[in-house]
């Protein structure tokens, strides 16, 4: 599996951004995807994962303001990002497990993007 991620740019605070993740591979529907983000001097941590039946996992520090989804058709995943706030400034990753019930722990996950840089001023 091979990721592409896009969208990321400079928002203000309580702005909106939408990034998209596109997916190579003819395993994709099966597997797990999601995002994670790494601000400076800080850990990679996963905000967003779905997996493959379509359920959904959130970071407590995000939910209700991101969603994620997925188009296995289209063989991409989305992150929609509302109500940013300047602690939210990360470079941000798509990732995909083979596993179809992934754990949101960037050591389960073998594929990742090039990373997307998402920056919110306050």
């Amino acid at each position: 599996v091979q990721l592409q991620a896009s969208g990321g740019g400079l928002v203000q605070a309580g702005g909106s951004l939408r990034l998209s993740c596109a997916a190579s591979g003819r395993t994709f529907s099966s597997c797990t995807v999601g995002w994670a983000r790494q601000a400076p001097g800080k850990e990679r941590e996963f905000v967003a994962i779905v997996w493959s039946g379509g359920s959904t996992n959130y970071a407590d520090s995000v939910k209700g303001r991101f969603t994620i989804s997925r188009d296995n058709a289209q063989k991409k995943v989305y992150l929609q990002m509302n109500s940013l706030k300047p602690e939210d400034t990360a470079v941000y990753y798509c990732a995909a497990s083979r596993r179809s019930w992934a754990p949101p722990d960037p050591a389960e996950y073998g594929y990742w993007g090039q990373g997307t840089l998402v920056t919110v001023s306050s």
